[in-house]
Formats: structure tokens, C-alpha cells, sequence
């Protein structure tokens, strides 16, 4: 699988920073479902905070968007495609959730850590084997999101919070 791992992606100043406002300040969306993959009678749910999304045309969707511009920068982004905020609850047990593709057209993907527990991002191969990438607090993985990939809920945690990035 070809995938990175970038531990301490964020210079800590910043990346506390965008910790407060992602886990104190945001407002939450709930959404019934992780994925499209997932139906609504299977019980995952999870809320997420939408700051840009490329649906046909640039869309900036939250005033917050401007905070994580590093991150673009960090990532020498030449085209965004979507940058979303996620926050799945904590469960009694660890639920896997249905892996995905983000988009069908080739593009990358950066998944980053708000704060470490044992809830994970799951990157696949094509035989369906799976590398279960660790939920660690400043942890960044780069991976091609057009490939399946699926995350996890938690259990030792309030919550797990991650910025998922898409991006040419």
C-alpha cells in the first residue's frame, strides 16, 4: 500500500490552535450516515463541519475555512477539492465502518489526527487486506483517496476528531 505517515505535521503553536477550535468552537453537523456506502438502518452516525467543498464549482461553506489555510500550504495544494472536519462519538465497542472511495478520479488525501485514541483510518489494498493507521494527535496520513479506505469510532476518548483534506 503506498500511503505516509507525518507525526508532528503541524508546528505545535498552530496545531493547538486549530485543536481549541476544532474540539471548543466548531459547530457540528450531524449526519445519519458515515458514508455512502452505509444505509441508515445500520446505526453509524457521526457529525462533520464541512469548510470547502469543489461541487462543480469553488464553495466556501464556513467562516472557519481561513484557519486551516496552513494546512493548504503545508500540503502545496494546487487544487482543493474538499476540506471537512469530522467528529465520531465514542462507542461501547470500536465500529469499523464500510470502506469507500472518495472520488472516483485519482487525487490525494490527507487525514489529520485532532487528538489521540484508539480509533483508527483503515487503508486497503486490492486484495482487501487493510493497514490500520493509529488516531495519534498532530499525525498526518497522506494516501490516494480515490482507493478504499474506511474509518473507526473510538472508545477511549470522548471522541475522535480528524480533518479529512481532498486535493490535487
Amino acid at each position: 500500500m503506498n500511503y505516509k505517515i507525518i507525526d508532528n505535521f503541524l508546528p505545535v503553536e498552530d496545531f493547538k490552535r486549530l485543536q481549541k477550535l476544532v474540539m471548543y468552537n466548531v459547530p457540528w453537523f450531524f449526519q445519519p450516515q458515515i458514508n455512502a456506502v452505509h444505509t441508515l438502518d445500520d446505526n453509524t452516525s457521526y457529525f462533520t463541519h464541512i469548510l470547502y467543498d469543489y461541487e462543480g464549482w469553488p464553495q466556501l461553506y464556513s467562516d472557519y475555512f481561513r484557519q486551516f489555510k496552513i494546512l493548504s500550504d503545508r500540503l502545496k495544494i494546487v487544487s482543493l477539492i474538499r476540506m471537512k472536519l469530522n467528529l465520531y462519538p465514542k462507542t461501547e465497542k470500536i465500529e469499523m465502518h464500510h470502506p469507500h472511495i472518495d472520488y472516483e478520479m485519482s487525487h490525494k488525501a490527507c487525514v489529520l489526527s485532532f487528538n489521540t485514541c484508539n480509533g483508527n483510518t483503515l487503508l486497503y489494498d486490492e486484495q482487501g487486506n487493510y493497514d490500520k493507521i493509529e488516531s495519534i494527535e498532530n499525525r498526518a496520513v497522506l494516501f490516494d483517496a480515490s482507493k478504499n479506505h474506511a474509518s473507526t469510532s473510538c472508545t477511549n476518548a470522548k471522541a475522535r476528531w480528524n480533518v479529512n483534506i481532498n486535493y490535487v
